[in-house]
């Protein structure tokens, strides 16, 4: 029993010992979880605020990256110097521009003073870029002095960029203007005494002794560079956006083109003042007032020195010539010709027509503006018409009524065929038309008489015409009787057998023979009409003839008859 009782001690003893180890065991285990525990938490929040950590890592990343420069496009952006201008630079200029942009963002979050910060630096950083670009350009644009002038695509993107600091863009604008005006200056005056390369084309002054060539070979020049310089603008300024790029086209190759404007007046001037003759200063005036119109159509009127210049010159070439043609018309009522034996026109005219023929050809083909052209004409035909159309009538004026009104058609018929061949002259074609026919019907009614009187009829006819009632019968006329009237009707008969012998002299002098012909046909049928009132008043019972069938046999039918 006591065996037992000690074995169950010992077992409670054991038991009581895997009691209290469990109990030891179960605290420790309790222990080492609420450690465990403390761990995970701890090892927990770790991870969180390593994420957040990463999270802020990453959007500061980002956030430099969109509101920051890489070393590489400071680089770019501050360069050195001289050093050049690529590609890279204007896109770092944009980066810098979208940050600048960008950053206006942040001022409107909590981060305002970063963002402005981040402003300030962004703006310093374009006045260092813009100043460096302006600088290079503007070297640039200096060393464009070649005649043939390469605008490259950088230069270009350059002057697109610098249309934001409208300062700098009318500073390198103004130094490319510079640059080429003294490159077409340069070139003018190759061109003048040079020539081209190797001698061709031959220098213009060459041609000095042709003072239309001369003035057109300049003229031409201009005008050949001013286009180009409007092209070599239009590329320099192809990318630029802002309003007004036409206007700054147009008023730098003004500037560019002032420098010729002296050189170009100076020579034209010797050219005028020397007075060539008046149709090469009628030719030089057109010349000029086409190149006018044809540089304005290219640069407008911006270029308004160059074009004052050739106006001034169109203007006083004009004034020399109208100098010359009305001291050729003073000259021609400084002494007048008396009319040549032949009554065709005089020497005096036969000159002048050719002057006015030489003008007028010019005019007809000159590429002026036809308004322009039509009020040249007008002042031309004045000048010079209305002259000669004096100094005829002087001319004419101790002259008998046939042989003045015979030199007056004749010398009327030049002008007028003279007139024809040229536009704009139907008014004056006009006038000479109505003097040519009060001269004609002068002819006319000389001719009619002479034809009546060395037919026998103008003593009848005028003694007829003049006849009253109250005078008596015309048979009892002195030189009225039937013995006279048949003498009168034997001469008579004699014209009818032969019209043509019957002509005054001065017909014969006639030019045209349209108007000799119409001379003759109207002064037959004043004739005729003569006849028939001699007829009438003979045949008339009152006329106191006996048998005047007898005497007058013929009936004014048949007289007609027999002239037409």
């Amino acid at each position: 029993m006591e065996v037992w009782l000690e074995e169950l001690e010992s077992i409670n003893e054991d038991v009581q010992a895997m009691s209290s180890c469990c109990q030891d065991m179960t605290s420790r285990l309790q222990a080492a979880k609420e450690q465990t525990q403390d761990l995970i938490v701890k090892t927990t929040k770790l991870q969180a605020e390593s994420q957040r950590l990463e999270i802020r890592a990453q959007v500061a990343d980002a956030f430099l990256a969109k509101f920051q420069l890489t070393a590489e496009e400071m680089s770019l952006l501050r360069g050195v110097r001289d050093g050049p201008v690529t590609e890279d630079f204007f896109k770092a200029l944009g980066r810098v521009k979208q940050i600048h942009n960008d950053v206006k963002v942040l001022l409107r979050t909590n981060q305002q003073t970063a963002g402005l910060e981040i402003m300030e630096q962004m703006a310093l950083l374009q006045e260092t870029a813009y100043e460096r670009l302006y600088r290079w350009a503007q070297s640039e644009c200096r060393a464009l002095t070649q005649e043939s002038c390469d605008i490259s695509p950088v230069v270009t993107r350059a002057m697109e960029a610098l249309q934001d600091r409208p300062v700098l863009y009318k500073y390198t604008l103004d130094e490319f203007g510079t640059a080429r005006r003294s490159t077409v200056v340069r070139g003018f005056i190759d061109a003048l005494t040079r020539g081209g390369p190797g001698g061709t084309p031959r220098p213009i002054e060459m041609h000095s002794h042709d003072p239309l060539r001369y003035v057109g070979d300049m003229l031409a020049w201009l005008h050949q560079a001013t286009a180009s310089e409007k092209e070599h603008l239009e590329a320099l300024l192809k990318h630029v956006t802002t309003q007004g790029v036409e206007e700054s086209v147009q008023e730098v190759v003004g500037h560019i083109t002032e420098g010729v404007c002296r050189p170009l007046k100076v020579r034209i001037e010797q050219v005028i003042v020397a007075e060539p003759g008046a149709v090469l200063l009628y030719k030089i005036s057109n010349l000029l007032k086409f190149y006018h119109h044809t540089i304005s159509g290219i640069v407008g009127n911006s270029a308004t020195t160059l074009l004052t210049t050739i106006e001034e010159m169109h203007l006083l070439s004009k004034k020399i010539f109208f100098n010359s043609l009305s001291l050729h018309a003073s000259k021609l009522m400084d002494k007048v010709e008396l009319p040549p034996p032949d009554l065709g026109p005089s020497s005096a005219l036969n000159q002048t027509l050719t002057l006015l023929r030489e003008v007028l050809a010019s005019h007809d083909s000159s590429v002026v503006p036809l308004d322009a052209r039509q009020a040249d004409f007008v002042q031309v035909l004045s000048c010079v018409l209305d002259p000669l159309l004096q100094m005829c009538t002087v001319s004419a004026s101790s002259l008998g009524t046939a042989d003045m009104a015979t030199f007056m058609v004749n010398s009327l018929y030049m002008m007028k065929t003279t007139l024809a061949l040229f536009e704009f002259t139907d008014r004056r074609l006009e006038m000479l038309q109505f003097q040519i026919e009060a001269h004609l019907d002068t002819l006319i009614n000389e001719q009619a008489s002479y034809v009546l009187t060395r037919a026998g009829l103008s003593y009848i006819y005028n003694t007829v015409q003049q006849h009253r009632p109250e005078q008596g019968a015309l048979a009892n006329l002195p030189n009225l009787d039937s013995v006279a009237l048949k003498a009168a009707m034997v001469q008579f008969d004699r014209y009818l057998s032969a019209p043509d012998s019957l002509l005054m002299p001065q017909l014969n002098f006639l030019l045209s023979a349209t108007v000799k012909e119409q001379i003759l046909r109207q002064s037959t049928e004043l004739v005729c009409r003569a006849y028939a009132e001699v007829h009438a008043a003979v045949t008339s019972p009152a006329g106191g003839y006996r048998d005047p069938e007898a005497i007058l046999h013929r009936s004014p039918q048949q007289v007609r008859a027999l002239l037409s």
